[in-house]
């Protein structure tokens, strides 16, 4: 299965990249929201906000997204160790934080509280689960028709959006990738501004490109469907693992494995939603988020 290992694995390495984030005030709690394949930190805006009351919020982008670095491989024990230093850097610097991960970044923070420990207080994984996830759901049909895109043959969004259309055709799916193509122009602050892109195509050409990596992202479908060899490693505080119903990515077989890892893991299954619960389902998913958060311990 191709799965890392973490032989040894004290901390983040000298690599380890510095991950853009975002701060949405509030109350003295802290929680960190980890986005999905190829969104990015913003995407949790609106949670970050119902929190407020309690919680002041980081949102982070993870490497390969938003205005965070390129790297030239996809490893979720690398995206641990980079979220942690980053969070070890002022975020988490006086004690455990709350850390909310979905999809992606749900394996991700699970990776870190499996790792890093010290860092979280209580967890939230967002559908997904820690094992292989089923043929990465959708993904390689939507990057596939991403990447088809000319970009040096593209005038405006609107363009791109009418061009996707066809194999894209649900429109609120097309406007969440829709927002990582960004105007050349306006790249000097991206994450893949100096870096050099695998496409072949020379960007100045284009008055378009897109800010996540999307030929590494492409190309790393399996990895990012797996998930790491973590056998032996534990997480002992609370865990809530939320899932959609109209989603196949929160089974009863991955129970097990779940309760190996996270021992104090509670699932609640969101009714009539698919994989992007917090956007489908925002209402249910802040009132879980201030339950579980503000319980008593």
């Amino acid at each position: 299965m191709n799965a890392e290992t973490s032989p040894g694995r004290a901390g983040a390495g000298p690599a380890t990249p510095h991950l853009h984030t975002q701060t949405v005030p509030g109350g003295p709690g802290r929680a960190v929201f980890v986005h999905g394949l190829f969104g990015r930190g913003k995407n949790f805006t609106t949670a970050a906000k119902a929190l407020a009351e309690t919680h002041t919020s980081l949102l982070v982008d993870l490497p390969n997204h938003g205005e965070s670095p390129w790297t030239e491989r996809f490893s979720y024990l690398e995206m641990a160790d980079a979220l942690a230093a980053t969070l070890r850097e002022g975020f988490a610097a006086d004690g455990p934080v709350d850390v909310i991960g979905h999809s992606m970044g749900g394996k991700t923070v699970m990776a870190l509280a499996l790792l890093h420990p010290e860092l979280v207080r209580r967890l939230v994984v967002v559908d997904i689960s820690p094992v292989r996830s089923p043929e990465t759901g959708e993904f390689p049909h939507l990057l596939g028709a991403l990447a088809g895109l000319d970009l040096t043959a593209l005038g405006s969004r609107a363009e791109a959006d009418e061009q996707l259309s066809g194999p894209i055709p649900n429109p609120v799916t097309r406007g969440f990738l829709l927002q990582n193509l960004r105007p050349v122009s306006r790249a000097s602050a991206g994450a893949a501004a100096g870096a050099q892109s695998t496409d072949a195509r020379p960007a100045a050409e284009a008055r378009f490109r897109w800010q996540p990596n999307l030929t590494l992202l492409r190309a790393e479908l399996p990895a990012v469907g797996g998930f790491p060899d973590l056998a032996g490693r534990t997480f002992g505080g609370p865990v809530l693992w939320v899932g959609g119903t109209r989603s196949d990515y929160v089974t009863t077989e991955a129970e097990p494995v779940m309760r190996t890892f996270f021992p104090r893991e509670r699932k609640v299954m969101v009714k009539g939603a698919g994989h992007w619960v917090h956007s489908e389902k925002p209402e249910e998913f802040a009132g879980l988020l201030r339950a579980f958060l503000t319980a008593a311990e």
